[in-house]
């Protein structure tokens, strides 16, 4: 997926509350971000909305506090933004509002790529007409890229659409906790270089924060995550700052320090 604008900094009032740090209480801070911004799956205990999931509107703005601009007729696509618990590789770093075992399924797209190539994404793609909707999507280009087995993925929802005019893409993105993890690695090479499990404590450490210059001379910045060598930016870097803002996981960091896109070097700080 293509990077975008930077999003402004989630206020307080717009956070999910965070007092239970439980591997349950994630579940459900993820259930309840779901609740007050997006559409619940149709077979979800209490769903009442009758929006389709493939036609969930992009009306972004309130949610993603993007100014989006839109295309006349984009393509849909979705993204599987799928946390769970890794109890093996718990996070370096001690965060007080998220469990150390709590993590986010990414890629590494491979190096080959003509668009995007080597930005660390979310699993997902293109709608197919076969799909039925976009969780069905989510799911089978996350399955298609990592191996994961979809039926041990929860699915919790789907949240506003983000029109993506630079790719002519509406990106859906569907929100998931990894019920039963399966194991997960590369499935062709010539679509993704890495997959792995982040562990979110780690992406929210501030000394792990930053904004990224787009590369080539661009205008923007968009936020980023430098997590050892691996340096998240862009579109990614950008729902992922919001959603963690949203659920009140995210600490205060020094968004003055700027590193460039390729290199990982500090331009500003």
């Amino acid at each position: 997926m293509p990077e975008t604008p930077a999003s402004p900094r989630p206020t307080s009032r717009d956070a999910v509350g965070t007092s239970d740090a439980s591997l349950a209480g994630a579940r459900d801070q993820l259930a309840d971000l779901v609740a007050r911004w997006g559409a619940a799956p149709a077979d979800a205990p209490g769903h009442h909305d009758p929006v389709s999931l493939t036609t969930v509107p992009p009306e972004a703005v309130p949610m993603w506090g993007f100014d989006w601009p839109r295309s006349g007729d984009p393509r849909p696509s979705a993204v599987l933004i799928l946390f769970g618990a890794l109890d093996d590789v718990p996070a370096r770093h001690d965060a007080e509002r998220v469990h150390p075992h709590v993590d986010v399924l990414l890629t590494q797209r491979a190096a080959t790529l003509r668009q995007h190539a080597g930005q660390i994404a979310f699993p997902g793609g293109r709608v197919d007409p076969e799909d039925g909707d976009v969780v069905a999507t989510a799911l089978r280009e996350a399955q298609e890229e990592t191996g994961l087995d979809p039926a041990g993925v929860e699915v919790l929802g789907v949240l506003p659409a983000v029109p993506v005019v630079v790719s002519g893409h509406v990106v859906h993105p569907v929100l998931g906790w990894w019920r039963d993890p399966s194991r997960v690695a590369v499935v062709d090479q010539a679509e993704a270089a890495a997959v792995f499990r982040m562990p979110v404590a780690d992406l929210v450490d501030p000394a792990n924060r930053c904004r990224v210059a787009r590369p080539g001379g661009r205008r923007g910045e968009t936020p980023g995550f430098l997590v050892g060598e691996r340096l998240v930016w862009g579109f990614t870097a950008a729902l992922l700052d919001r959603v963690l803002g949203l659920l009140g996981w995210d600490v205060p960091w020094d968004d003055s320090r700027v590193r460039d896109a390729r290199t990982h070097e500090i331009l500003r700080d």
